[in-house]
């Protein structure tokens, strides 16, 4: 698996996962109805973002993490970022080597540390590969996200100092 930087002509490969990961509304606080071109320009963010994709040998994407600083000012010295997995190729390590290749990045980069606002603590894999590389459940918004099945559930605020 290679990690490199995303580029607009990966859009069409990201798009058909990215659709369906948003619109089974189970992970991101997206819209469900969120449109391609709208969509693109939410994950596809200018420097000093960062976003990448890991593809196979063949060139096929896997997935995608977008990195950013998670607040402007004084508070720009936290970073954050987002990641999506094509379900056709979980359970590979993509996940794992998309969060390693972001905190690197936010470490190189200078960041003290990284948080992610909003992890659905009905993510149980996101939520146990986060804690598994350091990041800690700093609180739960208590039913701050209306899961498709599971109704209003917690939304964690997880952190790593770096």
């Amino acid at each position: 698996m290679l990690i490199r930087e995303a580029t607009q002509d990966d859009w069409p490969a990201i798009w058909p996962f990215f659709q369906d990961i948003v619109r089974a509304g189970e992970t991101f606080t997206y819209p469900l109805q969120l449109g391609k071109d709208d969509a693109r320009g939410w994950w596809l963010v200018p420097e000093p973002s960062r976003v990448v994709v890991a593809v196979d040998d063949t060139g096929t994407v896997l997935g995608t993490a977008k990195m950013n600083r998670n607040h402007m000012g004084n508070g720009s010295h936290i970073a954050s970022a987002s990641y999506m997995v094509d379900p056709d190729h979980s359970g590979r390590g993509v996940g794992r080597a998309l969060c390693e290749y972001t905190v690197d990045w936010a470490r190189a980069q200078g960041y003290r540390a990284m948080q992610f606002n909003a992890v659905v603590e009905t993510n149980t894999r996101a939520v146990g590969l986060y804690r598994s590389l350091g990041f800690e459940v700093l609180g739960t918004l208590p039913e701050g996200f209306k899961h498709p099945t599971h109704g209003y559930v917690g939304l964690h605020i997880m952190h790593k100092a770096l």
